[in-house]
C-alpha cells in the first residue's frame, strides 16, 4: 500500500537531538511501534541503527529519516507526569524560573485540527565526529526534540546542538527521559531546562521512552508546536540533499528534503556540482524504502540516482531540474565533511594488500567522509593513507575492516593536518610527517586549533584547566549552571586526539562530557622528529611536535626502540633528529663473540690478530649492515603511550 498523502499543512518536520547515549533512538523506537508504521514482526530495538557497530555501541553514526503517520486527536498528557510537574513548580523559587514563565513561547501556529499528520523524523548521530551530518538534518526541519537524560541533566553536546538549532530559527520541544529511573533528577533538569531554553515548566514533557510513559504526548506536542512547511509548491523545484547511501541495486541514494516545487521522475541535476541523472526511484522511509511516484514541497524521502559513485553526491548540495539548474538559488549550507585526522593502515600479510585496497574501496562507497591514497613504508610495506572526520570515525572504519573484512592490520598513530607556508609564498597542506619539507625552506607552520568545550560537576573544574594548560591549551570563558559550570578553552587539535578524552574521563569520574569544533588555524613552533636506525630514516616512526616537547618525546622514542629491537652483530646507533641536528640518541651494542676461544696458548700476536679481524668485520657490518623492523617490534613503538 502507497504511503498516504496530505497537504503541507498535515506535514510536520523535525529532528532530535541530544548528547550521545541520552536515548534519543530508543525514543525513536517508540514513536514506530506507537504510529505502528513497522509490523509487529519487524519492530526490534534500536531500529533506526542499521549497522551492527551502530546498535553495539549504542550510537547513531549515519544520520536516518522515517515517515510516520499519526492520528491527532488533541492529545493529553499522562496525568502522573502533570502531577509531577505541578509539584515540581510549587517548589520552584528560582528567580529565573520565575521569569521563564512571563517569557514562555507559545505555540508556532493556531491548535491545528484533529486529523491524519505525516511526521518526518530524521534521527541525527550524537557524537561530535559526525556533526556535519546533525547541520544538514537541521536544515531540513522546522523544529527538534531537545532531549535530556533525567540522570545526567545537559550536557555539552546538548548545549552545541541547541546553539545550532536556535541559531536555525527553529522551534524547540524540550524532553525530559529516563524519568522512571531510580538516580533521575527530574526537577534538577527541569530547571536547567527552563534556564536553558527560556520556558515555562508546563513545556518540558517528562517521559520514559524505555517504558513508553507519555510518550504520546512528545507526538502531540509536536503536531502542535512545529509549524507546517513553509515551501511554495508551484515553485522550480529545489531539493536539499541531506546525506547518503550507497545500495547494491539502485546505486548511489540521495536523502532529500524538498524544500520548494515537486520531484518527479525527470532529468534532475545538483546545482553545486553539475552531476545530472534521471532517477530510478523515488521514495520515502517508513522506516524501510518504499517507492512513491513523487515527493511535493515540504517532504523528506530519497532519490535513487543509479550513479555509481557515491562522491558525485555532495553533501549539502541543491537538487533542481536540468532544465531550471540555471535559473534557481541553491540552498544555504553547502559544506564538504573534510577529513582532520589521518592514519596510515598496512596490512599485517603484505600480499593482502589488494584486499584491503577492495575492502577500504567498499566503506567509501557508503562513506563520502572516507578518503584515501596509496602509500609506502621500508618497514611496513604498501598501504593506505586514509583520512577520517575523528577519532571515533577512525575506530568505526577500522573496526568494520577487521570485522566485515577479516583484515588484520596495523593502523599509525594518527596525526592532523598542517599548514605549511614556504619561502617562495607557497601554501602547503601537510597531512602526514612524511609530507613536511626541509625545515630550510619553511618560513611558518600552522597547526589546527578546536574550540573545546567541556560540561562538568563543578568540583573538577580546576583539574580540567590544569589538563587543558597541560596540552597547550588556554582558557576562554565558563558559564555556571546549578551545580556544574560550562567551561569553553581552545586547544591545539594535535593534542585533542591522542588520549585528551580518556584523561578528561579519569581525573572528572566519568561524569564530564566533551564537544569540539575546529576555528581555523593559527602559527605554532612545530617541527618534524625523524627517527634514524643506523644513520637510515625511518619515515613510519617520525612524527610531528611542538619545538619545547620535541627533545623529550624524542627521548621517549628512541628509549622505546632500545628495549624492543634485538641485537645485532654491529652496534646500532637509535637517533631522533631534527633537520641535521641529532637531539636524542640511544646505542644498541653488538652481540661479543669470543673469537679467541679456540686458542689454546702460544704467540699473544695470533690472539690481537684475530681480535683487530673482528673489529673491522663490525665496521664493516655497521657501515653496509641493514636494520628490519619487524612487525612486532613495530606495534610496540606504536603502543609506546
Amino acid at each position: 500500500m502507497s504511503p498516504q498523502r496530505s497537504g503541507q499543512q498535515f506535514l510536520r518536520n523535525f529532528s532530535i537531538i541530544a548528547h550521545i547515549d541520552h536515548g534519543k533512538t530508543t525514543l525513536t523506537d517508540c514513536f514506530l511501534r506507537l504510529t505502528q508504521k513497522a509490523g509487529s514482526d519487524k519492530i526490534h530495538d534500536r531500529m533506526m541503527d542499521s549497522n551492527p557497530i551502530e546498535q553495539e555501541r549504542g550510537i547513531t553514526i549515519k544520520l536516518a529519516p522515517a515517515r510516520m503517520e499519526y492520528q491527532y486527536r488533541g492529545g493529553s498528557a499522562d496525568q502522573s507526569v502533570e502531577q509531577l510537574v505541578a509539584r515540581l513548580a510549587e517548589h520552584s523559587t528560582n528567580q529565573t524560573a520565575d521569569q521563564s514563565v512571563e517569557q514562555s513561547a507559545t505555540p508556532s501556529s493556531a491548535t491545528p485540527e484533529p486529523g491524519a499528520y505525516i511526521l518526518n523524523l530524521i534521527d541525527t548521530p550524537g557524537h561530535v565526529d559526525f556533526s556535519y551530518e546533525v547541520s544538514r538534518s537541521l536544515a531540513a526541519c522546522e523544529g527538534v526534540l531537545l532531549v535530556v537524560d533525567a540522570t545526567q541533566g545537559i550536557q555539552a553536546q546538548t548545549l552545541s546542538h541547541f546553539e545550532k538549532a536556535q541559531a536555525l530559527g527553529l522551534k524547540i520541544i524540550p524532553v525530559i527521559n529516563k524519568v522512571d529511573l531510580p538516580s533521575a533528577d527530574v526537577e534538577g533538569a527541569m530547571f536547567e531546562l527552563m534556564e536553558l531554553c527560556q520556558v515555562a515548566d508546563s513545556e518540558i514533557i517528562c517521559v520514559s521512552a524505555k517504558s513508553g510513559q507519555n510518550v504520546q504526548a512528545v507526538l502531540d506536542a509536536i503536531v502542535e508546536r512545529v509549524p507546517a512547511p513553509s515551501g511554495q509548491p508551484e515553485a522550480p523545484l529545489r531539493s536539499l540533499l541531506m546525506t547518503s547511501l550507497y545500495d547494491q541495486h539502485r546505486g548511489a541514494v540521495g536523502l532529500v528534503r524538498v524544500v520548494d516545487g515537486e520531484l518527479r521522475r525527470e532529468k534532475l541535476q545538483f546545482a553545486v556540482s553539475g552531476v545530472s541523472f534521471v532517477p530510478v526511484e523515488l521514495g520515502v522511509f517508513t522506516p524501510s524504502m518504499t517507492p512513491i511516484e513523487s515527493l511535493q514541497a515540504g517532504e523528506v524521502g530519497y532519490v535513487a540516482t543509479g550513479l555509481k559513485e557515491i562522491r558525485e553526491l555532495k553533501i549539502g548540495d541543491t537538487l533542481t531540474t536540468a532544465a531550471e539548474r540555471a535559473t534557481i538559488v541553491a540552498l544555504p549550507g553547502y559544506k564538504e565533511p573534510k577529513p582532520m585526522v589521518y592514519m596510515e593502515i598496512f596490512p599485517i600479510d603484505a600480499d593482502e594488500f589488494t584486499f584491503l585496497q577492495d575492502a577500504v574501496a567498499k566503506l567509501a562507497l557508503r562513506d563520502a567522509a572516507l578518503q584515501y591514497v596509496g602509500t609506502n613504508s621500508a618497514a611496513l610495506g604498501s598501504g593506505l593513507r586514509i583520512g577520517f572526520l575523528g577519532i571515533l570515525h577512525a575506530e568505526i572504519v577500522l573496526e568494520r575492516l577487521k570485522r566485515e573484512f577479516n583484515m588484520d592490520i596495523i593502523a599509525t598513530l594518527p596525526s592532523v593536518t598542517y599548514q605549511v607556508v614556504t619561502r617562495d609564498g607557497q601554501e602547503l597542506e601537510v597531512k602526514t610527517p612524511s609530507e613536511m619539507p626541509d625545515p630550510s625552506v619553511i618560513t611558518e607552520i600552522r597547526e589546527p586549533v578546536a574550540k573545546l568545550t567541556v560540561f562538568t560537576p563543578v568540583a573538577y573544574m580546576s583539574d580540567i584547566l590544569n589538563l587543558c594548560r597541560e596540552r597547550r591549551g588556554e582558557f576562554v570563558t565558563s558559564t555556571f549552571v546549578g551545580q556544574r559550570v560550562y567551561l569553553e578553552c581552545s586547544l591545539p587539535f594535535a593534542e585533542l586526539i591522542t588520549d585528551f578524552h580518556d584523561v578528561l574521563k579519569s581525573i572528572s569520574s566519568g561524569f564530564a562530557s566533551l564537544e569540539y569544533q575546529l576555528s581555523g588555524y593559527v602559527a605554532v613552533d612545530a617541527v618534524k622528529v625523524t627517527i634514524l636506525l643506523n644513520h637510515e630514516p625511518i619515515e613510519a616512526l617520525s612524527f610531528m611536535t611542538v619545538r619545547e616537547q620535541a627533545e623529550q618525546e624524542g627521548r621517549k622514542l628512541v628509549s622505546k626502540l632500545k628495549e624492543v629491537l634485538p641485537k645485532q652483530m654491529f652496534v646500532i646507533p637509535i637517533q631522533a633528529a631534527i633537520g641535521g641536528a641529532v637531539i636524542a640518541r640511544e646505542t644498541i651494542s653488538a652481540y661479543r663473540k669470543d673469537v679467541t676461544a679456540k686458542l689454546y696458548g702460544g704467540d699473544v700476536t695470533r690472539r690481537q690478530k684475530l681480535l683487530k679481524k673482528q673489529v673491522k668485520g663490525k665496521q664493516r657490518m655497521k657501515k653496509f649492515g641493514k636494520v628490519e623492523i619487524d612487525q612486532d617490534t613495530f606495534l610496540a613503538v606504536l603502543r609506546r603511550s
